[in-house]
């Protein structure tokens, strides 16, 4: 079998091909941008590939995703109709629960005006409420949501969740569907945005969803940047209906220098690094999926297009 694979960075592309090619020697990779004969390659596994691309492979039989989220794939308006596989795996949902309950923890101790108070040399207790009292709500149920909220709700939150359709989660009372969205953020304190990101989901870190929770909330996006309407968010904390946020994701990734959350004095960025997916990590798990697919036509991580992952 033969994989083109695509990375925005080359160097990075060449670093996946060979790890890729250690894991199945069997196999032939090359970087997308080097294949010798597009109608002998049958697997692209890429990053943000651009328009276009793949539809040069005609014998393709699958796509696969390097992330848990397909909509970078999806942007291709001009996407070969094949399947496409998700990489997940145990060690990225541990990296995203460990994002989540760091930041979650860093909110619901008041870190950011401890910080703050340290830096003008000012002794400035802060009495917090214990974590039974605090309502966390987390948007999104798949496997990274529904580990992210167990994990918040051992620690003692009061946990809330929402997602697309019903799920049941120990410990998480949860909410699904338009109708349960409004009563899923009314009286949550921290909001935790793990959803997929489709024409639905787009946008929905708005001035609505901001104004529905209880007033000097926090947020934290670790999904995707375009959930996020920037200038709602801006307006929320300038309002102080939203107390402090912290983001990892962005509309345009790296985020541009002159980007005013940058310099927010109530905004925590950091660079996509929730659930960095690193190379030999994800190439084991690609490796697996890869042989899976080719003996079997499917896995269980095959995402559904129509849907949006």
């Amino acid at each position: 079998m033969t994989v083109a694979i695509y990375l925005p960075a080359e160097s990075k592309t060449e670093d996946w091909c060979r790890m890729m090619g250690d894991l199945m020697p069997d196999w032939t990779f090359h970087s997308m941008r080097n294949v010798p004969d597009p109608e002998a390659v049958t697997y692209c596994v890429v990053w943000r590939p651009q328009t276009g691309d793949m539809k040069a492979f005609p014998n393709l039989k699958a796509i696969v995703s390097i992330g848990a989220g397909i909509d970078h794939v999806l942007d291709d308006e001009e996407l070969p109709d094949v399947p496409i596989i998700r990489t997940v795996g145990t060690d990225l949902t541990q990296r995203m629960k460990e994002y989540v309950a760091l930041h979650v923890l860093r909110h619901h101790r008041a870190m950011p005006a401890l910080q703050a108070s340290q830096a003008r040399g000012e002794w400035k207790p802060i009495v917090v409420p214990p974590a039974p009292q605090r309502r966390v709500g987390v948007m999104g149920l798949g496997n990274l949501g529904a580990e992210a909220a167990r994990l918040l709700s051992v620690i003692g939150f009061d946990v809330v969740g929402w997602s697309r359709s019903p799920k049941e989660i120990e410990g998480v009372r949860t909410f699904s569907g338009s109708a349960g969205f409004g009563e899923f953020l009314d009286g949550t304190e921290i909001l935790v945005n793990l959803l997929p990101l489709t024409e639905a989901t787009r946008g929905i870190l708005n001035a609505d969803t901001f104004n529905r929770l209880k007033r000097g909330a926090a947020v934290i996006n670790a999904a995707r940047g375009p959930h996020m309407v920037d200038e709602d968010l801006l307006e929320a904390l300038a309002s102080g209906q939203i107390a402090a946020a912290t983001l990892d994701v962005f509309h345009v990734e790296p985020l541009p220098s002159d980007h005013p959350f940058w310099s927010h004095p109530q905004i925590t960025v950091t660079p996509h690094v929730a659930s960095l997916i690193d190379a030999p990590t994800g190439s084991r798990i690609i490796a697996r999926n890869l042989r899976t697919f080719e003996e079997t036509g499917t896995v269980a991580d095959l995402a559904d297009a129509r849907r949006g992952y």
